[in-house]
């Protein structure tokens, strides 16, 4: 690990003016993620920013039963409130799909959502990566693809993101809100906080330089049935290989690309009264078979119908 700098915020905005102060900065809660990526010098970071004690852990009641998380409150603090169980189980799912207790014990709500993919030519720097090293190729392209996005990728990356937390959060069309160093506060809709790789795969969300996530917020809870549904290849220590969140008709789909995909063809579908595997075929359309992860379209095609059968009550 190449020696860095800390120091412990005294405020949200104290940390964002820190942070642009120095570019070479990374904000720190659980460190789940980052601590294992400055261990291995995948993340270089000269300076820490200590976030953790700042006031943004508390779930807080909104208008129509919506909620407000802070977030600093953890992954395990999330799945065990009882207003997040009863109306937005599927977001309870999915977090308890994420990773060991240990894990969701430290892990924040905010660095769930800024966790980096789990691509082996990420983590390996020996080997052409666009989204450590830009304009140095992407490894898996030609290389071992199998858990490779099947959306939005391009031709710069085709890594997916790993977050089970994220997903459940874009079928709910939850919010992202932020500060930046002047103090201003935003907004962002979950499915337009994550960026698709394009041309700069580097780049992974909407953030401005400093800008620091102060909590998301949950709309008043879907009227119709919830579910969500992850697939691996064993059941615990293993990534996804595919995921399905179910809210109301919503669908959005994990471990198949960049970010959170939201599957407006299939909800278009759905709203027409076409079938799951009709409204999930539809959404196969777009997807991509780059060899080896081929395997993710077939089983997308079972697995969504599986969760909506899941959801209705219709299947266990």
């Amino acid at each position: 690990m190449k020696p860095f700098t800390y120091e412990r915020a005294e405020n949200a905005q104290a940390a964002a003016q820190a942070a642009v102060e120095n570019p070479q900065t990374r904000f720190i809660a659980g460190g789940t993620n980052l601590l294992d990526l400055m261990k291995m010098e995948i993340e270089r970071q000269a300076h820490l920013i200590d976030v953790s004690r700042l006031p943004l852990a508390a779930i807080e009641e909104g208008a129509d039963c919506a909620l407000r998380i802070g977030a600093m409150a953890t992954n395990s603090a999330v799945a065990a409130d009882p207003r997040v169980r009863s109306r937005y189980p599927v977001l309870v799912q999915a977090i308890v799909s994420g990773g060991s207790p240990q894990l969701r014990n430290k892990a924040s709500v905010a660095g769930n959502l800024m966790q980096r993919t789990r691509c082996a030519y990420f983590y390996d720097t020996a080997k052409p990566c666009n989204k450590r090293q830009p304009g140095s190729g992407c490894g898996a392209m030609e290389g071992l693809n199998r858990n490779a996005a099947v959306f939005g990728a391009s031709e710069a990356c085709i890594a997916t993101h790993p977050s089970d937390m994220a997903v459940a959060l874009s079928v709910l069309d939850a919010k992202v809100e932020t500060i930046d160093s002047q103090g201003f506060k935003r907004r962002l809709e979950l499915d337009e906080f994550h960026r698709l790789p394009g041309d700069t795969p580097q780049v992974e969300t909407a953030l401005q330089p400093g800008e620091l996530i102060t909590a998301v917020v949950l709309p008043p809870p879907p009227e119709g049935p919830q579910a969500y549904r992850k697939v691996r290849d064993r059941a615990s220590y293993a990534g996804g290989l595919a995921s399905v969140a179910v809210a109301d008709g919503r669908v959005a789909l994990g471990a198949v690309a960049l970010k959170p995909w939201r599957a407006a063809r299939a909800e278009a579908a759905l709203t027409a009264g076409a079938s799951p595997a009709e409204a999930i075929a539809a959404e196969l359309e777009g997807a991509q078979d780059r060899g080896r992860n081929g395997f993710k379209i077939d089983l997308l095609s079972r697995l969504v119908p599986a969760v909506i059968a899941q959801a209705r009550g219709d299947a266990a």
